[in-house]
């Protein structure tokens, strides 16, 4: 990989004669700059090893640093992931290519259909959290009176979600077996045909921190942040070991599943995700109420 990274690097910048020369050049860097910001609402736990026997009560705990304390955290994460696809759209616009057009509309309808399965997956930790801050559903997880949220995390009572969730995010990103903006077979690279040297692996980049991203918001949604069954691993440890068992989920998908029809995708999305994520919503509230 470090070989092809530093090829790509140095290879030859190719520009198509008919091409939107202003947003070919600028269309690979929204992508990647959309997913390095969404970075600064996570909170990141302090390395100092005496953080872990810091238990929370009724006050909040600072073991942790971000660069932004957003209380709206999770809205901002999906409103930047949906402008990222504009790089993907425009890319394949720009390149004034059959396949490249092909391949961002598809990232566009894509993108837009998933966005919505995601948010409303999410609708249901914040509920039991009664916050959309990050650190806010981490602290919520860790004080709760049920043994396994508090040591497992919300998947024990939103497996539903988690689920929706994850199928969403797969897709959301163009992985495997979701990949129909880049379809070799129907497509030849999609919205980056006509892309190459640098400008083709800012795209790919992107795309790899974005699965970083959606694994920091598995693990704190869903998997008690830096909270874990493993208390004398320090916060860190606990965080990074479930942020790598979701990329890998995500690079174990992609070597093993075939990809899906186009028409399969979509129905997948609209008749079974966003439905099945409503009645997850009805009924954490329904509990929700009971509960209090």
């Amino acid at each position: 990989p470090i070989a092809d990274g530093i090829k790509l690097f140095f290879k030859e910048d190719i520009i198509p004669e008919k091409a939107d020369k202003g947003l070919f050049f600028v269309s690979p860097i929204i992508p990647l700059v959309t997913a390095l910001i969404s970075f600064i609402v996570v909170p990141i736990p302090s390395w100092d090893f005496l953080y872990r026997a810091v238990h929370i009560s009724l006050h909040r705990f600072q073991g942790y640093h971000s660069i932004s304390e957003l209380n709206i955290g999770i809205i901002y994460l999906l409103a930047v992931s949906a402008v990222g696809s504009y790089g993907i759209i425009l890319g394949g616009w720009a390149s004034c290519s059959k396949y490249s057009l092909l391949g961002g509309l598809r990232a566009s309808a894509q993108v837009i259909s998933y966005e919505i399965a995601v948010g409303l997956s999410l609708i249901g930790v914040m509920l039991l959290a009664g916050s959309a801050n990050l650190s806010d559903i981490i602290n919520a997880q860790h004080s709760s009176n049920n043994w396994f949220i508090r040591n497992i995390g919300y998947i024990v009572v939103q497996p539903l979600a988690f689920i929706i969730f994850l199928i969403s995010a797969i897709a959301e990103t163009n992985r495997a077996p979701f990949d129909m903006p880049e379809a070799e077979s129907e497509l030849v690279a999609g919205f980056a045909t006509e892309y190459s040297g640098f400008r083709f692996a800012l795209f790919f980049m992107a795309e790899y921190i974005h699965m970083v991203m959606v694994g920091f918001l598995c693990a704190i949604c869903f998997f008690g942040g830096w909270y874990g069954v493993f208390p004398f691993l320090p916060p860190m440890i606990n965080l990074l070991i479930k942020v790598y068992g979701v990329v890998f989920l995500f690079i174990w998908l992609r070597a093993t599943l075939p990809r899906v029809r186009y028409d399969q995708l979509m129905g997948l999305g609209w008749k079974l995700l966003i439905p099945l994520a409503f009645i997850n919503i009805i009924l954490t509230s329904i509990i929700k109420l009971v509960i209090e």
